[in-house]
């Protein structure tokens, strides 16, 4: 399909996207605990993200779509580079006994824009040196790893560091909160293999994840998978509820609405590609993830399981897995979530396919 027959298909549905963030963002557009200045209703049973102008669907659709699909006219938050530590990540160390790795990550709150003049007050866990963002840090270890975190706590409310693997129950996070103005060092042996989340695990849990404080923990396995990837990167599908309704008003991956539509991420024809998607979404049971005019191996958790060839592959929240793609044309592919709500209202790009 030529790319100008592929805008002229799918025009409708990303204007009304851009169309309905930018209009319901209009106007008082910071989100805070308790104060819901917002008043326009959203679509699909979910509430409202900022602003004082009430549409529906309906009257959405009679809107002048000339909002882009791709490329620079797209409403979206961030600098090009704003996600690259996600997309750039360091190669695997190969197995070595006895190694020791050690990390630090420091709780914070930061109001961020996740979407086009919309700033929403995250919770976040940050590495000291770097910008506070969401989804936290990608953290690498290889398979037998000592693995020690240390959590610093530089926020107003107690928190904790959970992550997904086996580990001793005193080293899970869950019975001992780190305070404000406190420290504490986690400490275990990396397995098993995989891509593993984590997360706070503070009461109310709810409020804790769905502000933000969660990431990815790569545990690379001792034997290396069979095909070494060209290029390797994180995914982690998220949203927020900006009203504190309970129910979501933007959806993203990585952390910012529209941004690979703005700023599609581009890779090379016939190079592996390989993702690590992670699904930390609050309030849907389910996210998703589904690519155009391609097809790729997804193995659940790690390189030990079997792998599916598909399109799509869903997720419950803390589910996660392994995607490997080539591209065998050039040119500019979508990828989505297939819960068609959640690309209006933000979780859509493009993968850049060139030579």
């Amino acid at each position: 399909m030529h790319l100008v027959t592929a805008i002229a298909a799918t025009t409708t549905v990303l204007a009304l996207s851009a169309a309905a963030l930018v209009l319901l963002l209009t106007g008082t557009s910071s989100a805070r605990d308790g104060d819901s200045t917002l008043q326009a209703r959203g679509h699909g049973g979910h509430g409202a993200v900022a602003g004082t102008i009430s549409a529906t669907a309906a009257e959405m659709a009679e809107m002048d779509h000339g909002a882009a699909m791709i490329g620079e006219g797209v409403a979206a938050p961030g600098e090009p580079d704003a996600t690259d530590y996600l997309l750039d990540l360091p190669g695997p160390k190969p197995y070595q006994p006895g190694r020791v790795r050690e990390f630090t990550l420091v709780t914070e709150e930061h109001d961020l824009e996740v979407a086009e003049g919309l700033t929403f007050p995250a919770w976040t866990f940050t590495q000291p040196g770097h910008d506070a963002a969401v989804p936290g840090p990608v953290l690498r270890v290889t398979e037998g790893d000592t693995v020690r975190i240390t959590l610093r706590n530089a926020s107003s409310q107690p928190h904790s560091l959970h992550t997904h693997g086996i580990h001793p129950s005193s080293q899970d996070g869950v019975l001992d909160m780190v305070g404000p103005g406190e420290s504490f060092t986690y400490e275990f042996t990396a397995g098993p293999s995989g891509v593993q989340p984590y997360h706070c695990h503070a009461m109310p849990l709810k409020k804790h994840i769905s502000k933000g404080m969660y990431g990815t923990m790569i545990i690379d396995p001792k034997v290396p998978p069979k095909e070494v990837a060209d290029r390797e990167m994180a995914m982690v599908m998220n949203a927020y509820d900006t009203n504190y309704d309970g129910e979501n008003e933007v959806y993203t991956v990585n952390g910012l609405a529209f941004h690979y539509a703005k700023y599609p991420i581009k890779v090379k024809r016939g190079e592996l590609n390989r993702i690590y998607l992670v699904n930390m979404t609050e309030n849907d049971p389910l996210n998703s993830f589904h690519v155009h005019g391609n097809f790729f191996d997804y193995r659940p958790i790690g390189f030990d399981n079997p792998s599916q060839y598909t399109d799509i592959v869903s997720q419950i929240q803390g589910d996660r897995g392994i995607i490997d793609i080539r591209f065998p044309e050039a040119g500019p592919f979508m990828f989505h979530a297939h819960q068609t709500e959640f690309g209006d209202l933000g979780w859509m790009g493009f993968f850049e396919v060139v030579e």
